[in-house]
Protein backbone atom coordinates (compact mmCIF):
# COMPACT_ATOMS: atom_id res chain seq x y z
CA UNK A 1 0.00 0.00 0.00
CA UNK A 2 1.09 3.76 -1.28
CA UNK A 3 0.36 6.18 1.52
CA UNK A 4 1.11 9.81 0.48
CA UNK A 5 1.15 12.11 3.72
CA UNK A 6 0.54 15.91 3.88
CA UNK A 7 4.18 17.28 5.46
CA UNK A 8 3.41 20.94 5.63
CA UNK A 9 3.86 20.70 9.69
CA UNK A 10 7.29 18.75 9.03
CA UNK A 11 9.53 21.64 10.03
CA UNK A 12 7.70 22.91 12.51
CA UNK A 13 8.43 20.25 15.22
CA UNK A 14 7.41 22.76 18.23
CA UNK A 15 3.95 22.37 17.64
CA UNK A 16 1.54 19.30 17.88
CA UNK A 17 0.69 18.96 14.43
CA UNK A 18 4.90 18.89 13.97
CA UNK A 19 5.77 16.19 16.56
CA UNK A 20 2.16 14.06 15.53
CA UNK A 21 3.83 13.39 12.17
CA UNK A 22 7.33 12.90 13.39
CA UNK A 23 6.60 10.55 15.63
CA UNK A 24 4.16 8.51 13.33
CA UNK A 25 5.99 8.49 10.15
CA UNK A 26 8.88 7.17 12.24
CA UNK A 27 6.68 4.43 14.25
CA UNK A 28 5.13 3.35 10.88
CA UNK A 29 8.59 3.05 9.08
CA UNK A 30 9.41 0.30 12.11
CA UNK A 31 6.09 -1.40 12.46
CA UNK A 32 5.32 -1.72 8.81
CA UNK A 33 8.21 -1.41 6.56
CA UNK A 34 6.70 -2.89 3.73
CA UNK A 35 4.62 0.31 3.55
CA UNK A 36 5.45 3.00 0.80
CA UNK A 37 5.15 6.53 2.10
CA UNK A 38 5.50 9.61 0.27
CA UNK A 39 5.79 12.61 2.42
CA UNK A 40 4.19 15.85 0.01
CA UNK A 41 5.84 19.29 1.07
CA UNK A 42 5.96 22.90 -0.41
CA UNK A 43 9.38 23.38 -1.85
CA UNK A 44 10.04 25.77 0.19
CA UNK A 45 10.61 23.52 2.79
CA UNK A 46 14.46 23.43 2.62
CA UNK A 47 15.13 21.49 5.48
CA UNK A 48 13.84 17.92 6.44
CA UNK A 49 15.63 16.71 9.89
CA UNK A 50 14.65 13.62 11.50
CA UNK A 51 13.14 11.75 7.80
CA UNK A 52 12.92 8.24 8.55
CA UNK A 53 15.15 6.15 6.37
CA UNK A 54 12.87 4.83 2.47
CA UNK A 55 10.30 8.11 3.06
CA UNK A 56 10.06 9.47 -0.09
CA UNK A 57 9.89 13.32 -0.70
CA UNK A 58 7.64 14.90 -2.89
CA UNK A 59 7.99 18.99 -2.82
CA UNK A 60 5.27 21.23 -4.16
CA UNK A 61 5.01 24.87 -5.53
CA UNK A 62 3.11 26.88 -3.43
CA UNK A 63 2.85 30.09 -5.43
CA UNK A 64 1.67 32.46 -2.61
CA UNK A 65 3.13 32.74 1.08
CA UNK A 66 0.81 32.69 4.43
CA UNK A 67 -2.37 31.42 5.25
CA UNK A 68 -3.88 31.51 1.74
CA UNK A 69 -0.55 29.40 0.97
CA UNK A 70 -1.28 27.03 3.09
CA UNK A 71 -4.75 26.87 1.69
CA UNK A 72 -3.60 26.54 -1.69
CA UNK A 73 -0.90 23.70 -0.51
CA UNK A 74 -3.85 21.84 1.37
CA UNK A 75 -6.26 22.41 -1.23
CA UNK A 76 -4.39 21.98 -4.75
CA UNK A 77 -0.78 20.98 -3.96
CA UNK A 78 -1.37 18.67 -1.83
CA UNK A 79 -4.15 16.55 -4.20
CA UNK A 80 -2.03 16.88 -7.10
CA UNK A 81 1.18 15.39 -5.58
CA UNK A 82 -1.14 12.21 -4.70
CA UNK A 83 -2.63 12.11 -7.93
CA UNK A 84 0.73 11.99 -9.72
CA UNK A 85 2.35 9.29 -7.18
CA UNK A 86 -1.17 7.42 -7.52
CA UNK A 87 -0.89 6.36 -4.00
CA UNK A 88 -3.40 3.94 -2.83
CA UNK A 89 -4.37 5.99 -0.03
CA UNK A 90 -3.85 10.19 1.62
CA UNK A 91 -3.44 11.01 4.93
CA UNK A 92 -3.88 14.68 6.10
CA UNK A 93 -2.36 14.43 9.58
CA UNK A 94 -3.97 17.76 10.83
CA UNK A 95 -6.95 19.34 10.32
CA UNK A 96 -6.56 20.61 6.99
CA UNK A 97 -8.09 18.24 4.89
CA UNK A 98 -8.97 19.14 0.99
CA UNK A 99 -12.64 19.48 -0.05
CA UNK A 100 -11.73 16.87 -3.10
CA UNK A 101 -9.06 14.09 -3.87
CA UNK A 102 -8.62 11.25 -5.95
CA UNK A 103 -7.97 8.55 -3.51
CA UNK A 104 -9.50 7.37 0.27
CA UNK A 105 -8.82 10.16 2.63
CA UNK A 106 -7.98 9.75 6.12
CA UNK A 107 -7.70 13.27 8.05
CA UNK A 108 -6.45 13.57 11.65
CA UNK A 109 -8.03 15.89 14.05
CA UNK A 110 -6.05 16.52 16.70
CA UNK A 111 -8.96 18.93 18.72
CA UNK A 112 -11.57 20.76 17.94
CA UNK A 113 -10.11 24.20 19.67
CA UNK A 114 -11.06 26.19 16.90
CA UNK A 115 -14.70 25.67 17.15
CA UNK A 116 -14.52 24.86 20.94
CA UNK A 117 -12.88 28.00 21.99
CA UNK A 118 -15.03 31.33 21.61
CA UNK A 119 -11.76 33.43 21.10
CA UNK A 120 -10.52 31.43 17.97
CA UNK A 121 -13.89 31.69 15.95
CA UNK A 122 -12.73 35.91 15.69
CA UNK A 123 -12.26 37.40 12.54
CA UNK A 124 -13.69 36.66 8.78
CA UNK A 125 -10.64 34.79 7.78
CA UNK A 126 -10.88 32.41 11.07
CA UNK A 127 -14.58 31.54 10.36
CA UNK A 128 -14.22 30.70 6.40
CA UNK A 129 -11.12 28.61 7.21
CA UNK A 130 -12.76 26.68 9.74
CA UNK A 131 -16.03 26.28 7.67
CA UNK A 132 -14.22 25.20 5.29
CA UNK A 133 -11.33 22.70 6.94
CA UNK A 134 -15.25 21.38 8.95
CA UNK A 135 -16.72 20.87 5.63
CA UNK A 136 -13.83 18.96 4.35
CA UNK A 137 -13.31 16.56 7.20
CA UNK A 138 -17.26 15.51 6.91
CA UNK A 139 -16.00 14.33 3.31
CA UNK A 140 -13.00 12.17 4.29
CA UNK A 141 -13.47 8.46 3.98
CA UNK A 142 -11.84 8.42 7.98
CA UNK A 143 -11.08 10.32 10.54
CA UNK A 144 -8.37 9.72 13.69
CA UNK A 145 -8.42 11.78 16.63
CA UNK A 146 -6.17 11.39 19.75
CA UNK A 147 -8.38 10.99 22.54
CA UNK A 148 -12.34 9.96 23.55
CA UNK A 149 -12.83 13.41 24.52
CA UNK A 150 -12.19 14.90 21.23
CA UNK A 151 -13.92 12.04 19.21
CA UNK A 152 -16.49 13.44 21.35
CA UNK A 153 -16.42 17.10 20.38
CA UNK A 154 -15.63 16.18 16.19
CA UNK A 155 -18.99 14.41 16.59
CA UNK A 156 -20.76 17.31 18.34
CA UNK A 157 -19.03 20.09 16.54
CA UNK A 158 -18.38 18.85 12.79
CA UNK A 159 -21.42 16.33 12.91
CA UNK A 160 -19.44 12.92 11.71
CA UNK A 161 -20.98 9.98 12.93
CA UNK A 162 -19.20 8.14 15.56
CA UNK A 163 -18.22 5.29 13.58
CA UNK A 164 -15.99 7.02 10.98
CA UNK A 165 -13.75 8.21 14.22
CA UNK A 166 -11.06 5.79 15.52
CA UNK A 167 -9.05 7.06 18.63
CA UNK A 168 -5.09 6.52 18.65
CA UNK A 169 -4.30 8.38 21.76
CA UNK A 170 -0.10 9.33 21.87
CA UNK A 171 2.67 8.56 23.59
CA UNK A 172 5.72 10.22 25.18
CA UNK A 173 8.97 9.28 23.41
CA UNK A 174 11.67 7.33 24.93
CA UNK A 175 13.67 9.91 25.65
CA UNK A 176 11.54 10.92 28.71
CA UNK A 177 12.79 9.21 31.74
CA UNK A 178 13.50 10.02 35.44
CA UNK A 179 17.23 9.27 35.34
CA UNK A 180 19.32 11.08 33.20
CA UNK A 181 23.05 11.97 33.46
CA UNK A 182 24.05 14.60 35.27
CA UNK A 183 26.58 16.01 33.00
CA UNK A 184 22.85 16.32 30.60
CA UNK A 185 21.36 17.79 33.58
CA UNK A 186 23.87 20.33 34.88
CA UNK A 187 23.82 21.41 31.33
CA UNK A 188 20.67 22.22 31.31
CA UNK A 189 20.12 23.86 34.49
CA UNK A 190 23.31 26.33 33.59
CA UNK A 191 21.90 26.74 30.06
CA UNK A 192 18.74 27.91 30.99
CA UNK A 193 19.44 29.91 34.69
CA UNK A 194 17.56 27.26 37.05
CA UNK A 195 17.41 27.28 40.53
CA UNK A 196 17.81 24.37 42.51
CA UNK A 197 14.09 23.49 43.06
CA UNK A 198 11.36 24.97 41.21
CA UNK A 199 7.80 24.91 39.41
CA UNK A 200 7.73 24.13 35.83
CA UNK A 201 5.03 25.14 33.11
CA UNK A 202 6.19 24.31 29.64
CA UNK A 203 3.70 24.73 26.60
CA UNK A 204 2.35 28.17 25.09
CA UNK A 205 0.60 31.09 26.26
CA UNK A 206 -3.11 30.51 24.46
CA UNK A 207 -5.86 31.48 26.06
CA UNK A 208 -7.43 27.84 26.24
CA UNK A 209 -3.53 26.95 28.13
CA UNK A 210 -5.33 28.90 31.56
CA UNK A 211 -2.13 30.75 32.68
CA UNK A 212 -3.62 33.26 34.38
CA UNK A 213 -5.47 30.56 36.87
CA UNK A 214 -1.30 29.20 36.79
CA UNK A 215 -0.64 32.90 37.69
CA UNK A 216 -2.98 33.31 40.62
CA UNK A 217 -2.37 30.20 41.87
CA UNK A 218 0.98 31.10 42.50
CA UNK A 219 -0.56 33.87 45.32
CA UNK A 220 -1.13 31.20 47.45
CA UNK A 221 2.29 29.61 46.66
CA UNK A 222 4.47 32.23 47.09
CA UNK A 223 4.29 33.07 50.53
CA UNK A 224 5.21 29.45 51.31
CA UNK A 225 7.77 29.06 49.83
CA UNK A 226 9.18 33.06 48.95
CA UNK A 227 11.50 32.92 46.00
CA UNK A 228 13.23 29.39 46.85
CA UNK A 229 10.94 27.42 44.75
CA UNK A 230 10.16 29.68 41.87
CA UNK A 231 7.42 29.29 38.92
CA UNK A 232 9.09 28.62 35.56
CA UNK A 233 7.58 30.03 32.73
CA UNK A 234 8.73 28.13 29.22
CA UNK A 235 7.96 28.35 25.97
CA UNK A 236 7.29 30.60 23.06
CA UNK A 237 5.54 33.36 23.80
CA UNK A 238 3.48 35.52 21.21
CA UNK A 239 4.65 38.29 19.14
CA UNK A 240 1.86 40.33 20.70
CA UNK A 241 0.49 39.73 23.82
CA UNK A 242 -3.36 41.49 24.67
CA UNK A 243 -4.87 40.18 22.36
CA UNK A 244 -7.99 37.63 21.97
CA UNK A 245 -5.79 34.53 21.40
CA UNK A 246 -3.03 35.41 23.86
CA UNK A 247 -4.18 37.24 27.12
CA UNK A 248 -1.40 39.71 28.96
CA UNK A 249 0.26 37.26 30.94
CA UNK A 250 2.81 39.99 31.90
CA UNK A 251 0.55 42.40 32.99
CA UNK A 252 -1.59 40.37 34.97
CA UNK A 253 1.49 39.25 37.20
CA UNK A 254 2.28 42.89 37.80
CA UNK A 255 -1.35 43.18 39.02
CA UNK A 256 -1.32 39.77 41.35
CA UNK A 257 1.92 41.01 42.52
CA UNK A 258 4.42 38.32 41.95
CA UNK A 259 8.08 39.66 41.47
CA UNK A 260 10.66 38.10 38.91
CA UNK A 261 12.27 36.45 41.90
CA UNK A 262 8.76 34.10 42.10
CA UNK A 263 8.30 33.85 38.23
CA UNK A 264 10.89 33.28 36.22
CA UNK A 265 10.55 33.31 31.83
CA UNK A 266 13.26 31.43 30.55
CA UNK A 267 11.41 31.60 27.18
CA UNK A 268 11.33 28.60 24.23
CA UNK A 269 13.10 25.78 25.25
CA UNK A 270 15.18 23.10 22.70
CA UNK A 271 13.61 19.62 22.33
CA UNK A 272 17.18 17.78 23.36
CA UNK A 273 16.45 19.76 26.34
CA UNK A 274 12.80 18.75 27.60
CA UNK A 275 13.68 16.02 29.17
CA UNK A 276 16.04 17.06 31.60
CA UNK A 277 13.90 20.20 32.37
CA UNK A 278 11.21 18.16 33.26
CA UNK A 279 13.28 15.80 35.59
CA UNK A 280 15.09 19.17 37.10
CA UNK A 281 11.44 20.49 38.05
CA UNK A 282 9.49 19.49 41.34
CA UNK A 283 6.57 19.51 40.02
CA UNK A 284 4.75 19.85 36.35
CA UNK A 285 1.53 22.62 36.29
CA UNK A 286 -0.60 22.09 33.56
CA UNK A 287 -3.67 24.19 34.03
CA UNK A 288 -5.07 23.91 30.13
CA UNK A 289 -9.16 24.10 29.95
CA UNK A 290 -8.60 22.47 26.51
CA UNK A 291 -6.76 19.64 24.84
CA UNK A 292 -6.78 17.01 22.81
CA UNK A 293 -4.34 15.41 24.16
CA UNK A 294 -2.09 16.67 26.50
CA UNK A 295 0.75 15.80 26.30
CA UNK A 296 2.88 18.11 28.49
CA UNK A 297 1.82 16.02 31.68
CA UNK A 298 2.25 12.45 30.22
CA UNK A 299 5.65 13.41 29.35
CA UNK A 300 6.42 14.78 32.88
CA UNK A 301 5.07 11.54 34.18
CA UNK A 302 7.61 9.74 32.50
CA UNK A 303 10.20 11.77 33.57
CA UNK A 304 9.65 11.35 37.07
CA UNK A 305 7.71 14.88 37.75
CA UNK A 306 4.46 15.06 39.78
CA UNK A 307 1.97 16.67 37.66
CA UNK A 308 -1.04 19.05 38.90
CA UNK A 309 -3.35 19.43 36.32
CA UNK A 310 -7.29 20.63 35.69
CA UNK A 311 -10.28 17.75 35.31
CA UNK A 312 -11.67 18.88 31.79
CA UNK A 313 -11.34 18.05 28.41
CA UNK A 314 -9.08 14.64 27.74
CA UNK A 315 -6.75 15.25 30.24
CA UNK A 316 -8.07 12.33 33.08
CA UNK A 317 -7.95 9.90 30.26
CA UNK A 318 -4.22 10.86 29.91
CA UNK A 319 -3.13 11.29 33.59
CA UNK A 320 -5.63 8.37 35.36
CA UNK A 321 -5.42 8.37 38.57
CA UNK A 322 -1.52 9.66 38.45
CA UNK A 323 -2.12 13.32 38.44
CA UNK A 324 -3.20 15.63 40.94
CA UNK A 325 -6.33 17.50 39.19
CA UNK A 326 -8.67 20.27 39.98
CA UNK A 327 -11.54 22.32 39.30
CA UNK A 328 -9.93 24.77 36.27
CA UNK A 329 -11.59 27.89 37.93
CA UNK A 330 -9.99 26.98 41.09
CA UNK A 331 -7.14 28.79 41.43
CA UNK A 332 -7.01 28.24 45.16
CA UNK A 333 -7.23 24.80 44.94
CA UNK A 334 -4.63 24.57 42.24
CA UNK A 335 -2.09 26.30 44.56
CA UNK A 336 -2.77 23.97 47.27
CA UNK A 337 -2.10 21.16 45.21
CA UNK A 338 0.94 22.54 44.07
CA UNK A 339 1.87 22.71 48.07
CA UNK A 340 0.97 20.01 48.82
CA UNK A 341 3.68 18.44 46.40
CA UNK A 342 6.02 20.37 47.49
CA UNK A 343 5.46 19.58 50.94
CA UNK A 344 4.78 16.34 51.51
CA UNK A 345 7.63 14.18 50.06
CA UNK A 346 5.40 11.04 50.59
CA UNK A 347 2.31 12.30 48.56
CA UNK A 348 5.22 13.56 46.23
CA UNK A 349 6.67 9.82 45.55
CA UNK A 350 3.39 8.39 45.37
CA UNK A 351 2.10 10.12 42.56
CA UNK A 352 5.92 10.05 41.11
CA UNK A 353 5.76 6.25 41.01
CA UNK A 354 1.87 6.30 39.42
CA UNK A 355 2.86 8.60 36.34
CA UNK A 356 5.78 6.28 35.57
CA UNK A 357 3.68 3.31 35.54
CA UNK A 358 0.54 4.86 33.78
CA UNK A 359 3.33 6.79 31.37
CA UNK A 360 4.03 2.87 30.31
CA UNK A 361 0.93 2.43 29.51
CA UNK A 362 1.18 4.46 25.69
CA UNK A 363 3.45 3.92 22.88
CA UNK A 364 3.80 5.19 19.27
CA UNK A 365 3.27 1.45 18.55
CA UNK A 366 0.24 1.11 19.82
CA UNK A 367 -0.52 4.59 18.04
CA UNK A 368 0.68 2.93 14.94
CA UNK A 369 -0.92 -0.48 14.68
CA UNK A 370 -4.06 1.48 15.34
CA UNK A 371 -3.61 4.07 12.43
CA UNK A 372 -2.01 0.95 9.99
CA UNK A 373 -5.65 -0.77 10.58
CA UNK A 374 -7.43 2.81 9.79
CA UNK A 375 -5.16 2.86 6.58
CA UNK A 376 -6.29 -0.45 5.52
CA UNK A 377 -9.69 -0.18 6.39
CA UNK A 378 -10.20 3.41 4.79
CA UNK A 379 -8.40 1.93 1.58
CA UNK A 380 -10.38 -0.51 0.82
CA UNK A 381 -13.37 2.32 -0.41
CA UNK A 382 -11.08 2.66 -3.18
Amino acid sequence: MHVALNGWFWDQPHTGSGQYVRHLLAALTTLAPELRLSLIVPEQMHQLDHLPPKVDVLPMRVPIGGQIGKVWFEQRSFPRAVARLQADLAHVPYWGPPLRISTPLVATVLDVIPLAVPEYRQGLKNRLYTSLVRAAARGATHILTISEDARQGIQRLIDVPGERISVTPLAAEARFQPEGTPAEDNAVRARYDLPDDFVLYLGSYAVHKNIRLLAAAYTYVAPAVGADVPLVLAGNTPAAWGTPRFPDIPAYLRELGLTADQVHWIGPVAEADKPALYRLAKVFAFPSRYEGFGLGPLEAMASGTPVVACAVSSVPEVTGDAAYLVDPNDSKAFGGAILALLLDDTLADQMRQRGLVRARAFSWQQTAQSTLDVYRYAASYA
